[in-house]
């Protein structure tokens, strides 16, 4: 193959532009996006008010011992947050600015989304060992008629982890699909119709 053919495949490829999103379709998108948008502020600002109450909680809580363990508890919890709703906020800002002008634009928001839903539910499922170590706190302060065996702690802490993992994994779609995966099925529907007029 010669310079001037590639020249001419090139030529042919750069010219071939992806379908471009109409207004009206613009228009289509920017009511999920905003829902998604004021779900995502209306989750932060809910994550911040259960943290400062925890903290409040945590602070009467006797002996210095269990308050101890609970503030450490909770200060783990809240740098698992910090970290997923970093994520989440990458996000946000992407959708606050959007340039939806093309289907490749389009398609990569979806991308995003479906990244991001798996961070969802990587978020819930992340809480396991915390409610492990809950278990262990209430065993460990809360006083009990009589001493637990060791075989009925491990039952409570195998039960927690196998009920915890159902309920967590089971809330984590509920509330994605609530919240997110209703508005991103309303997009992939469009970005299907922009690819069928490709």
């Amino acid at each position: 193959m010669n310079i001037d053919e590639l020249k001419n495949i090139w030529n042919e490829d750069t010219s071939e532009d992806t379908p471009k999103i109409s207004i009206e379709q613009r228009n289509k998108i920017n009511l999920p996006l905003e829902k998604v948008r004021k779900n995502m502020r209306m989750e932060f600002w809910f994550m911040i008010g259960v943290f400062i109450f925890s903290f409040i909680v945590c602070a009467f809580c006797r002996p210095f011992k269990l308050q101890f363990y609970i503030t450490v508890l909770i200060a783990s919890m809240l740098l698992v947050t910090i970290f997923f709703f970093s994520k989440f906020f990458r996000l946000y800002k992407d959708i606050s600015d959007p340039m939806l002008k093309t289907y490749d634009s389009l398609k990569d928001l979806v991308m995003q989304f479906n990244l991001n839903k798996q961070y969802y539910l990587s978020y819930y499922l992340s809480f396991v060992p915390f409610i492990v170590c809950e278990m262990i706190i209430v065993i460990e302060f809360i006083p009990w008629p009589k001493p637990m065996s060791e075989m009925k702690i491990a039952v409570i802490l195998i039960s927690s982890v196998t009920v915890g993992l159902f309920v967590l994994f089971i809330s984590g779609k509920f509330w994605f699909y609530r919240y997110y995966g209703r508005y991103i099925i309303h997009i992939e529907d469009l970005l299907k119709e922009l690819k069928k007029s490709k």
